[in-house]
């Protein structure tokens, strides 16, 4: 069988290239190209790299990488499952690598986890070169629906306590994930009280855009905040969250549950409940920027 070959692959190394993160790169070493094929939507390549294990990149952008996926999955979802009293039905839009739902199924509270992704290509490849974070998807509480967001959405009324959106970056298909109208599909699909965790980009590279994303989660949602998480292997070394809920008043930036420092220690690599507050601490020109 030949060597699989891929364009984002030069002399032995990946280039994440993106006008999304214009004039800067990311590269990592390649020890070898584990698999590539084109999905119905999308460009999938895995690799196993020199220092950061198996990575997933989805139309040349890395989606994760075994080193530091921990802190984006743990972070997406507990910001939200810490931000809601008692969470027993919780959705995951995306996320078809498994590591949200990973998250998600931690919490002993939890009656049904329902993951749902457009490309069963993602699901069915983490599954084989992701097993640590897919492992989720054994769970007994799991449920996997394969299609549309937008659409599943669409079909469900005041029936989950948290939505977790796993999303890729704003272009082509995710685009409308970060709009005022999948906002309204996600307020409408919570219960009281629900919770909402959205990626929300950089604060480093992304600025107008996260503001935009603020003030439309702020015109459906009475309580909208942007916090933000530190993963090596994404641009600018920073991804941040939209954490909103339906319920006026909520302070999201401290978490309403807290697991014990010892379940904290077994539970997690990242989060902590000191975490989930200084993930809100915004330096100063982010800061001043969302006020606006």
């Amino acid at each position: 069988m030949s060597e699989i070959t891929h364009p984002t692959i030069k002399d032995g190394w990946f280039r994440e290239i993106s006008e999304m993160w214009a004039g800067q790169a990311m590269t990592l070493k390649v020890k070898k190209v584990l698999h590539h094929e084109k999905s119905k939507y999308q460009d999938v390549l895995i690799f196993e790299s020199e220092k950061h294990g198996h990575v997933l990149v989805l139309d040349n952008v890395i989606q994760c990488t075994e080193r530091d996926e921990f802190s984006y999955q743990e972070m997406i979802t507990n910001l939200a499952m810490m931000s809601h009293p008692n969470p027993k039905k919780v959705l995951v839009i995306g996320g078809g690598d498994g590591g949200v739902l990973r998250e998600v199924v931690k919490h002993e509270c939890v009656e049904e986890a329902i993951l749902c992704d457009i490309d069963e290509a993602v699901i069915r490849l983490s599954k084989e070169y992701l097993p640590v974070m897919a492992e989720g998807f054994k769970h007994p509480k799991t449920k996997v629906h394969v299609g549309d967001g937008f659409k599943f959405l669409d079909d469900y009324k005041n029936c989950f306590d948290v939505i977790i959106t796993d999303s890729s970056d704003p272009e082509g298909p995710a685009e409308s994930l970060f709009q005022k109208p999948y906002f309204q599909l996600l307020h409408d699909a919570l219960r009281d009280g629900g919770v909402i965790t959205t990626q929300a980009e950089s604060q480093w590279l992304h600025l107008p855009l996260i503001q935009q994303v603020k003030k439309d989660c702020a015109a459906v949602f009475p309580v909208a905040e942007y916090g933000f998480t530190t993963i090596p292997t994404y641009p600018s070394g920073q991804i941040g969250f939209m954490v909103c809920c339906k319920e006026a008043g909520r302070d999201v930036t401290k978490p309403l549950r807290k697991w014990t420092p010892e379940e904290e220690v077994k539970l997690c690599r990242y989060y902590n409940s000191k975490v989930h507050e200084a993930a809100f601490v915004l330096p100063t020109f982010a800061a001043e920027a969302l006020k606006k």
